[in-house]
């Protein structure tokens, strides 16, 4: 499969089912599009900002439901395979992306795979493993966390760093080699801890001084 950013930005996202895996693929969507859940129950679950719809939908209702809400993906994440078939190929006959709950690995069953997810914006980071071993998506995950807790920061540093070179006439290469060193320093990340102004402190000075910067 190959990795694709998708922008839900006002977007529908229909979740089937109200379990622990539905509940937290809501979470995931309702973070940018309107996410609609549908289960019979929902326990103490937390599904954020989304719609709650108690229903117990029948295969033979799956049509009427997707063509109902309109979603640009459905995620089929209930326990019953035919259910979940009956919303896969409603929302395929609709046009829509499906995620199934229950591909374990088979990429037969959907089109679509949520992965690990680190958020620091702007940077994103996506861990997929084919479904087969949830466990390492997990743990490489919590190791990129804790290795680049300021992945965020970094980029915004080295951004506003890209663009004040540019505008000083460094040379492309030149620019490529800083941003390079930068982003690899361990002072740089360190420094970062402290904040950006920190952090764009010490990128300047572990780079030494560069073209332009004689006033």
């Amino acid at each position: 499969m190959i990795p694709l950013m998708h922008d839900f930005e006002g977007e529908t996202v229909l979740v089937v089912g109200g379990g622990p895996v539905g509940a937290r693929k809501a979470r995931t969507f309702a973070a940018e599009a309107s996410v609609v859940v549908l289960s019979p129950e929902f326990g103490d679950r937390t599904f954020a900002d989304a719609e709650k719809v108690r229903a117990a939908p029948a295969p033979e209702d799956a049509t009427e439901w997707v063509e109902q809400t309109d979603p640009a993906l459905v995620v089929a994440a209930t326990d019953d395979s035919d259910l979940n078939d009956a919303f896969s190929t409603a929302a395929e006959e609709h046009g829509a992306l499906v995620n199934r709950a229950d591909d374990h690995g088979d990429q037969s069953f959907g089109n679509v795979v949520v992965p690990a997810t680190v958020r620091d914006d702007p940077v994103t980071l996506a861990i997929a493993t084919g479904g087969r071993a949830p466990a390492l998506s997990k743990h490489l995950r919590e190791r990129f966390e804790d290795e680049f807790g300021n992945a965020g920061l970094m980029a915004e540093v080295v951004g506003d760093f890209r663009e004040d070179l540019r505008d000083r006439g460094v040379p492309a290469a030149e620019r490529r080699d800083a941003v390079r060193f930068v982003v690899r320093s361990r002072e740089v990340w360190k420094a970062l801890d402290s904040g950006r102004y920190k952090g764009e402190q010490v990128a300047r000075d572990v780079i030494g001084e560069l073209p332009g910067d004689q006033t």
